[in-house]
């Protein structure tokens, strides 16, 4: 149990997610919300991010209409609420469409007025769904000071170009306001310490300052850092957190979105490092946030890790690999060049090569498929070799059909195994065979025209083609 575990001991975590806004500047069809950030939602990071630091209650503010966004939070935070927001007058009116929420976390502490003295609900962390970069840890600092007696607490960035941002008053050690900068006058524009958006209320006062919001400002809307205002001229402690400008950067467009991407690409691979994974080129290798590498992996450059990947210890991926919902047990080789696709378990030792396409397929321990195969809706057994150019054949044009090759099993070059179909253990298969009947246990299968020879035929061939060649090139 960490320190701030201890000290919000027996005070629930709300957190109110806000996601409405659909983005335009994204130029796309997709809510902005549901842009993808190494392989998880820009809403799914923040998602998780609140689940991990503590919230037992979650809040989801959207856009009415939003299915695409409704299904993205019940598959991703299946107990969270989501709040319609039908019109968008500022931060503060998004907050209180999820007001039922914050009542709900007063009541359940025995408080019957909102505001009353001495009431004790859920502390409430505010959040929005396109700042991806946000992490567990800064949202429990952020959390922290409601601990120490603070009504409201504030994430702020220091920043040499505080231009477009809105700006945090202090006197000395104390918070006086938040100002937006087309509020600001011209000396509060030259302040540098700028507000990052996301808050965190006591739930002694959130309903009661939330609910006292104005929109006297020039764009008539209620601005939820206005709270700030209210809770000093109440006499209420404010705390200022500290944040780096990088993690609090929200994604607009896709230049941010790319911007987001180097960001947690970045952490991602130093995490792979520091547990013991060997990336020879950092920069050029690409993760999901949920993949999951053992101790003594190497991974070569250009290799592209999707959703759902684990790769157990002591595996080898070699470069140009793109691997997305794959188990590989320790030991096993890919690439370089391969295709693991969602489904394929690799049992150990497995080896799996150049141009080498794997799909819900298991390869068992020490199988092989080294070169140009495609092995798709198969079981293969331990010790099993596919010479280079075999294909499972598993689509007829309507439905899909499992191949089954038995341990031991021999599949010769340039064979098409015509799914459904078992070619037993021990078996070989010729080279250039279409099977499409089952193989028994140690049995040779070959099935290719015979071979015929005619001697001294080749000569009279090409001098017929050569003079074909000529008599064409003399034509007008």
């Amino acid at each position: 149990m960490t320190d701030q575990t201890i000290q919000n001991a027996g005070r629930s975590l709300t957190a109110i997610v806000l996601a409405a806004g659909k983005g335009t500047r994204m130029r796309s069809d997709l809510p902005k919300v549901l842009h993808r950030v190494a392989g998880r939602t820009m809403l799914g990071h923040v998602l998780a991010a609140a689940r991990e630091a503590g919230a037992g209650r979650i809040a989801v503010v959207v856009e009415p209409g939003q299915e695409a966004v409704a299904r993205e939070i019940a598959t991703l935070a299946p107990g969270a609420s989501v709040h319609p927001q039908a019109e968008r007058l500022g931060t503060a009116h998004a907050v209180l469409a999820a007001r039922i929420v914050l009542e709900e976390g007063v009541l359940e502490e025995g408080v019957l007025e909102e505001g009353a003295s001495g009431a004790v609900g859920d502390d409430v962390v505010i959040a929005f769904g396109d700042t991806p970069l946000i992490t567990a840890a800064t949202l429990a600092r952020l959390r922290a000071p409601l601990a120490e007696g603070a009504a409201v607490a504030v994430l702020a960035f220091e920043t040499g170009n505080p231009t477009g941002y809105g700006r945090v008053l202090t006197q000395g050690d104390r918070v006086l306001a938040i100002r937006e900068e087309k509020d600001a006058s011209a000396d509060e524009r030259t302040v540098t310490l700028c507000n990052a958006g996301l808050m965190a209320l006591s739930g002694a006062h959130a309903l009661s300052l939330l609910t006292r919001i104005g929109n006297a400002n020039a764009a008539g809307e209620y601005y939820l850092p206005d709270a700030v205002a209210l809770a000093v001229a109440d006499g209420l402690p404010v705390a200022v957190v500290p944040v780096a400008e990088a993690e609090a950067q929200g994604v607009n467009d896709r230049v941010q979105l790319a911007v987001a991407e180097a960001e947690i690409q970045g952490r991602l691979r130093r995490a792979a490092q520091v547990a013991g994974t060997t990336l020879i080129a950092p920069e050029t290798v690409f993760f999901s946030v949920d993949t999951v590498l053992g101790r003594d992996v190497l991974v070569e450059p250009h290799v592209v890790f999707g959703p759902g990947v684990t790769v157990g210890d002591g595996c080898v991926v070699h470069s140009f690999s793109h691997l997305e919902g794959a188990t590989l047990a320790p030991g096993v080789q890919v690439g370089p060049y391969a295709r693991l696709r969602p489904g394929a378990v690799l049992e150990t030792g497995a080896r799996i090569g150049n141009f080498v396409e794997v799909k819900n397929a298991r390869m068992g321990a020490g199988a092989k498929a080294n070169h140009l195969t495609y092995v798709g809706d198969a079981e293969v057994g331990a010790g099993a070799n596919l010479g280079a150019g075999t294909i499972t054949c598993n689509y007829d044009g309507v439905n899909k059909h499992r191949t089954t090759i038995g341990a031991g099993a021999f599949i010769g070059s340039n064979t098409a195994l015509v799914a459904p179909v078992q070619v037993g253990a021990g078996a070989i298969v010729g080279a250039g065979s279409v099977i499409a009947s089952d193989v028994p246990d140690e049995a040779l299968a070959v099935s290719r025209g015979r071979q015929r020879v005619v001697a001294g035929w080749a000569p009279g061939k090409r001098a017929a083609l050569q003079a074909e060649k000529a008599a064409r090139a003399r034509k007008p």
